[in-house]
């Protein structure tokens, strides 16, 4: 079992940047691929970037290409998004993800924990 809980998000002007972190719980992060995926108002959940156990692959969704990427510490049992030249379009409610197998990351339904979520709103 993996509890996730996300920090960070927040109210930024288009433009800005924002940190995401997500703490997870248990002894074997490094075990679980993880991922990011956010929901807008009005929308269904989209896949916006993944990261191997080993934080060697990432795999980042077409529409945040050159303005997010991933990182992970496993020491610490975080992972982060680093979201730069956010955009009104960027706001929504990110969750963090793990899953047990690499493969399709943008597939939600692979994903076993998911967190809560954390708001992030940009402003024009």
């Amino acid at each position: 079992q993996v509890q996730l809980v996300e920090s960070g998000g927040g109210l930024v002007q288009a433009g800005g940047s924002l940190r995401l972190s997500c703490a997870a719980s248990g002894r074997t992060f490094s075990t679980y691929h993880m991922g990011w995926f956010r929901q807008a108002p009005g929308k269904e959940r989209e896949f916006v970037v993944a990261i191997s156990g080993n934080g060697v692959t990432t795999y980042l969704g077409d529409s945040m290409k050159g303005r997010f990427t991933i990182s992970r510490d496993n020491a610490k049992n975080t992972v982060y998004l680093q979201m730069n030249s956010l955009k009104p379009e960027d706001t929504a409610v990110y969750y963090c993800a793990a899953r047990y197998f690499s493969g399709r990351y943008y597939i939600q339904s692979e994903y076993a924990y998911w967190g809560q979520g954390t708001q992030v709103t940009v402003s024009s």
